[in-house]
């Protein structure tokens, strides 16, 4: 729980630039001190170096190693960034104690919910922050457990049944769950062609949130694979763990929709979530198959273990040509190449549209998640197009640049309208755990 001036507790964290306020003070950056006889925690912030990682490595180690309710002298904070930063230094505290001190999924017999309190300290006014704070937070943890649910429970029926009734509760959202019928109906011949070897049935989850209607519609798209065996192109034993991740771009798509609502925010979305997981059965898709997208393309299945840009693309067609978005905004975990090229340190970002990405850029810099712009070259799609020996499109292409030869594919199926994907490969999940990415970036670009 955190609150703003409202409680008083025993123990109090202050800022420092160095140990002069006390020689027992660890005189290094992000250093956290515990002096009993004061009752305070000494978080040092050194002027050399990033002071934002400062912060959070600090709060880290003080919520680790002191499991007490904690005031917080925000001020203190402050006085080392600048008065200037101020509202940085308000929601990187904020955010980096909901998420260390969220109860995050866990199936163990002895697992107890925490009781811990923080209270932030300030003379200065941040109602207005707070309330967006505690939004943002909300469905950014809303998002790391749904991530972090274990397969076995989190199926694509899983899915749509709980985030539905969850949503049910958000003013101004309306959800409509599509099925095998409905996506029968539609043509969606590649987001079928990865379920058919599940013995779940696929679910589409539609979310839709008008706050403007003067707003263009934005289409928020998700890759929402609950498990990635690799189908017939079976992945290695050791590279299944993790998989359960792979629905990241769906969760991080609705918990952006549902944070937005909540907010009132003034928008005009529509996400498409596209669950099914990825399984051998007898009915699996085979490599060198050819299925036909709800727009018509046909699409030759070089690998199977490339199914997250076939749901995509018929959520992207979906988005289009029912919900009318003037838009795409698209995430998902996925290539293994992405992760390779920028591993954890930051989310690949492909897009022939500058406008869009200079303002996710300009947003993701107040934000502090970091991105890097990667390109789409015409002979990206080339290769796409001359992969395929039967069908319009390959969905696997031989050689290098992996992740630029997917957003390629995926960039065909946006009919000429604004285009951005976000590949989260390496930011969904970091050490066994969902860490909710790019939901307050969403929030900031679409509020």
């Amino acid at each position: 729980m955190i609150t703003l001036n409202k409680k008083n507790h025993d123990i109090k964290l202050v800022a420092v630039a160095d140990n002069k306020a006390n020689e027992f003070i660890k005189d290094s950056a992000g250093a956290v001190t515990f002096i009993s006889e004061d009752k305070t925690i000494y978080l040092v912030i050194k002027q050399k170096g990033c002071r934002v990682k400062q912060i959070k490595a600090g709060l880290k180690s003080a919520l680790s190693t002191y499991t007490k309710n904690l005031n917080i002298d925000l001020d203190s904070i402050i006085n080392q960034l600048g008065e200037e930063n101020k509202d940085l230094v308000f929601n990187t505290v904020y955010e980096t104690i909901s998420f260390l001190s969220h109860d995050v999924v866990s199936f163990k017999k002895e697992s107890k919910p925490s009781k811990i309190e923080f209270n932030i300290e300030t003379k200065n006014d941040f109602s207005e922050l707070e309330a967006a704070a505690a939004i943002k937070t909300e469905f950014i943890n809303y998002a790391r457990d749904l991530q972090d649910t274990p397969p076995n429970i989190g199926t694509s029926e899983y899915y749509a049944e709980k985030v539905s009734k969850d949503a049910a509760n958000i003013e101004g959202l309306k959800v409509t769950v599509l099925g095998r019928k409905e996506a029968e109906k539609f043509g969606m011949g590649l987001f079928l062609g990865v379920n058919a070897g599940s013995a779940h049935e696929p679910r589409i989850v539609v979310m839709e949130y008008c706050g403007d209607s003067s707003k263009p519609k934005t289409g928020l798209v998700g890759k929402g694979i609950c498990f990635d065996s690799g189908g017939y192109n079976l992945k290695p034993s050791a590279s299944m763990l993790g998989m359960k991740f792979d629905m990241s771009g769906a969760a991080i798509m609705l918990s952006a929709t549902m944070a937005l609502a909540k907010a009132k925010a003034k928008a005009n979305v529509v996400a498409v979530a596209m669950f099914t997981d990825n399984k051998i059965g007898q009915n699996a898709t085979l490599p060198e198959s050819v299925l036909t997208s709800m727009n018509g393309l046909t699409v030759e299945i070089n690998n199977t273990d490339a199914e997250g840009r076939l749901v995509l693309a018929d959520g992207m067609t979906y988005a289009i040509r029912e919900k009318g978005v003037e838009q795409i905004i698209e995430a998902s975990t996925l290539t293994g190449a992405l992760l390779v090229a920028l591993g954890s340190s930051a989310i690949g970002v492909f897009t022939h549209q500058d406008e869009l990405w200079n303002t996710f850029e300009k947003a993701s810099l107040k934000t502090r998640e970091r991105m890097w712009r990667l390109p789409i070259f015409e002979e990206h799609l080339e290769r796409v197009k001359s992969g395929a020996v039967l069908g319009d499109l390959s969905n696997a292409v031989k050689g290098y640049e992996g992740s630029s030869t997917a957003a390629a594919f995926l960039n065909e199926f946006a009919e000429e309208k604004p285009f951005i994907h976000f590949d989260i490969a390496g930011t969904a999940d970091i050490d066994g755990r969902g860490q909710g990415v790019l939901v307050k970036t969403l929030f900031e670009v679409l509020k």
